[in-house]
């Protein structure tokens, strides 16, 4: 096939005017658009659109629920975690649930950013900067939990392997050590590559905006950007490179997260199905929270055009994906547990299906497995609110699925008599609550003072961007 002919192949997959004309697949951006309404759309969100009220109402709510969260750090540091529900045998309970959830959220980011931009997908551009976003928030909000949990959080730079008059290091052999090197390589990663990817669009901003502290401050976080070709060239080179540090990590991270548990001699979490597992529930979570982030947006915002059909369709399609990992996960690990003859190993399914918290078991089944399945159905993929129910209700049901494997692995062991039930107090919930309103709060202001669209992304998906490249191939 000669260039001229794979650039028309490739225009028949990626031009909307080509999808609206001859396909049922719907376009990656409504027709019609150029540079130039592109760039007006997204930064005029940021410069010119006035902040609404239903911005300051969802601000404040996310600001109180972020002050309950200070409040009850507050209250753990003054009076210990005997505050939290946890007790003997229930010693991990809603502060690493919590840890797991958050780490999974923010595994979509990486993934859609990284892995989706190393394979030359182009419907990741309208929703790669607020993934990436969501990522790092949700980073902060995991790391929180760890850190309160060792019950002196003012010393937990004893984790960190710096030099000290005592001669002292940390415990490389602790899966605690472990989680700080992951997640604070996977943030410091995800960090860096979500600031170069916003460097150009910093410099759109700094030159569109009408206020003086507005050039000042775009101006210095765009750091001297003026879109030379050596200005591309570094950073497309950069771009790649982080792709490709922050790719690995994408297994890496809950990998060595479900390493927390599958090394524990314990019946429910000593298996080697945790590690895919773990990431297959990952990516799960991840995209019905980006999902339920881009639906409310693309609806708030006007960015139908933007955020398309295709778009949600693709996020379902990896949801449905996945989905079916992660049941066959729960599948596997019941078989393996009955085909190894252990009976301490079987008592663990049962006890998941018929005790006490059997309740919670198959809320986690009916919610990640059943409901999932309904993605099979193209209206589904297709309906904003449909998607959106579907992605609220995986998101309960893998935060379930955290709480059923760490809380009933733990509460009935080996010895009927050390058997115990965990409850999750005011504070449990207080501390759940308020990492989700810093969430949201972190979200909201995201929103406002950046673009939450790739600008210069979404301009390369254009057909005068096509136009350009057949003339050059020509």
């Amino acid at each position: 096939m000669s260039g001229m002919d794979q650039h028309q192949s490739d225009r028949s997959i990626d031009d909307p005017m080509h999808a609206v004309a001859g396909t049922a697949r719907p376009p990656i951006i409504a027709p019609g658009h150029t540079f130039g309404t592109v760039t007006d759309k997204i930064s005029s969100i940021v410069l010119t659109r006035p902040t609404s009220l239903r911005w300051y109402a969802g601000f404040g709510v996310a600001f109180l629920l972020t002050m309950l969260l200070l409040v009850a750090v507050t209250k753990l540091v003054l009076e210990g975690i005997g505050i939290w529900g946890n007790n003997i045998p229930v010693g991990w309970a809603f502060e690493i649930v919590n840890f797991v959830w958050w780490i999974g959220i923010g595994h979509a980011g990486t993934l859609i950013s990284a892995i989706l931009l190393l394979l030359k997908q182009t419907w990741r551009t309208s929703i790669n900067r607020f993934a990436e976003a969501m990522t790092l928030f949700a980073v902060a909000c995991a790391g929180l939990f760890p850190a309160i949990h060792t019950g002196r959080p003012w010393l937990d730079y004893w984790l960190l392997p710096y030099p000290n008059t005592m001669g002292l290091w940390p415990q490389f052999r602790s899966p605690l050590m472990w989680d700080v090197f992951a997640v604070s390589t996977y943030g410091t990663v995800s960090l860096l590559f979500w600031f170069v990817g916003l460097i150009p669009d910093l410099a759109t901003l700094r030159d569109r905006s009408q206020s003086r502290a507005g050039r000042v401050i775009y101006g210095m976080l765009a750091m001297g950007w003026r879109g030379s070709a050596l200005h591309w060239h570094r950073y497309e080179t950069a771009y790649l490179l982080l792709a490709g540090l922050a790719t690995p990590l994408v297994v890496s991270v809950h990998t060595v997260v479900s390493f927390d548990f599958a090394i524990a001699i314990l019946p429910g979490w000593h298996t080697t199905i945790f590690p895919p597992y773990f990431v297959a529930g990952a990516i799960y979570s991840g995209f019905a929270m980006v999902l339920t982030l881009a639906i409310p947006i693309r609806a708030v915002y006007g960015l139908e055009d933007f955020i398309t059909s295709r778009h949600l369709q693709n996020m379902a399609k990896v949801m449905l994906a996945t989905g079916l990992i992660v049941a066959y996960g729960y599948s596997i690990e019941a078989f393996t547990a009955w085909y190894s003859g252990d009976k301490y190993e079987g008592f663990v399914p049962l006890n998941r299906m018929t005790g006490p918290y059997a309740i919670y078991y198959w809320s986690l089944i009916l919610c990640n497995v059943v409901v999932a399945q309904s993605l099979w159905f193209t209206w589904v993929r297709s309906s904003p609110i449909v998607l959106f129910i579907v992605a609220i209700i995986i998101n309960i049901g893998m935060w379930l699925e955290r709480f059923i494997i760490i809380v009933t692995s733990l509460h009935r062991d080996f010895l009927p008599s050390s058997w115990g039930r965990y409850a999750p107090t005011i504070w449990d919930w207080s501390t759940f609550i308020g990492t989700i309103g810093l969430f949201v709060a972190l979200t909201f202001l995201f929103l406002r003072f950046l673009p939450m669209i790739s600008i210069f992304e979404m301009r390369t998906i254009l057909p005068e961007a096509k136009i350009d490249e057949d003339f050059r191939v020509i």
